[in-house]
């Protein structure tokens, strides 16, 4: 298992989460499922590299501030114990505590020079923006006119103004424009088909089921840690090692548990709007029902795009360069 999931984890050890049950697997039209599988290969591709890269970066920033507490502890002991003094019989052990010392400075030294020189943050963003955006191609795709040879390659620069992290996603244009004469064939007439727009609306609803309880885990389970954290941890076992909760609160900090709780819970209530309004736009008059899923699609991609740009400015600026 992953270092900072098995920390997490045994934080929380104890906790009932209560986490809601998974929703039901999406299914996208007909028209759009040789876009998904077109599409599959390099959302695999972008989203092992982040996985690859958001471990690596996670864990190194959660072991280099508990190690930095176990260096402190390392110090102290010896004192706190009596081996500094000659005439304790495990004096000549005391230069154990000195070499762990050393060893755990030198490999929180490895940890972050490793992290820098490998880019282990900017090269997690970016796999992970590629991999969210190009996941998303197949529900953009109806929503752009696909006749225009000069139009921007990138899908989202079509209909969004999505965020430097995107315009600099240089890969996602290639893949827009290699898919686009596909899109193109299966989606010409799509908008005229009732059976399309209703799987379309209903495929949509259910993707952002799929987020709207993503969120509402993370949510869950970054304010279940974040509680552990300060009123058991830090009231009780850091009145003894305040270098534990000190390390303990800086890689909680670094991990933005307080900020991702209050934004995926805030994302729950938008995307379940977002749910409701392309449901009530397939109940609308039938000349107003291709208007009105467009827009709601639209509008939930927005959400989606907002929220990734919000997490990239959470996580980019902060002052622990791995990456």
């Amino acid at each position: 298992m992953v270092l900072y999931r098995s920390i997490q984890r045994l934080l929380l050890a104890g906790s009932n989460l209560g986490l809601p049950p998974p929703p039901l697997v999406a299914e996208p039209p007909v028209e759009l499922r040789p876009l998904v599988t077109a599409v599959s290969r390099e959302h695999q591709r972008f989203d092992r590299r982040a996985i690859f890269y958001g471990h690596r970066y996670r864990s190194g920033y959660w072991a280099i501030y508990l190690l930095s507490a176990l260096a402190v502890l390392s110090a102290v002991l010896p004192l706190a114990l009596g081996w500094d003094s000659p005439s304790h019989h495990l004096h000549p052990f005391s230069g154990l505590w000195a070499a762990a010392e050393v060893v755990m400075i030198g490999t929180v030294s490895a940890i972050y020079w490793l992290g820098s020189h490998q880019h282990w943050q900017s090269q997690w963003l970016q796999a992970r923006t590629n991999a969210e955006l190009v996941w998303y191609l197949p529900m953009l795709a109806p929503l752009l006119a696909h006749d225009d040879s000069t139009a921007e390659p990138n899908w989202y620069l079509r209909v969004f103004d999505p965020g430097q992290h995107v315009r600099a996603a240089d890969e996602l244009g290639a893949i827009c424009a290699r898919i686009e004469p596909l899109a193109q064939q299966l989606l010409s007439a799509a908008w005229s088909d009732r059976r399309f727009v209703a799987a379309y609306a209903q495929w949509t609803i259910q993707v952002l089921e799929q987020q709207r309880h993503y969120h509402q885990c993370v949510a869950i389970t970054q304010h279940a840690l974040e509680h552990r954290v300060h009123r058991l941890w830090l009231s009780l076992v850091t009145t003894f090692l305040p270098a534990l909760g000190a390390s303990l609160h800086g890689a909680l900090a670094q991990s933005e548990a307080h900020r991702l709780h209050a934004t995926s819970r805030r994302l729950v209530t938008e995307l379940a709007t977002r749910i409701e309004r392309i449901r009530a736009a397939l109940a609308a008059p039938e000349d107003e029902v291709n208007p009105a899923v467009r827009a709601g699609v639209e509008a939930a991609i927005r959400v989606i795009l907002d929220e990734h740009q919000d997490w990239n400015l959470l996580v980019r600026p902060h002052g622990l360069p791995l990456g």
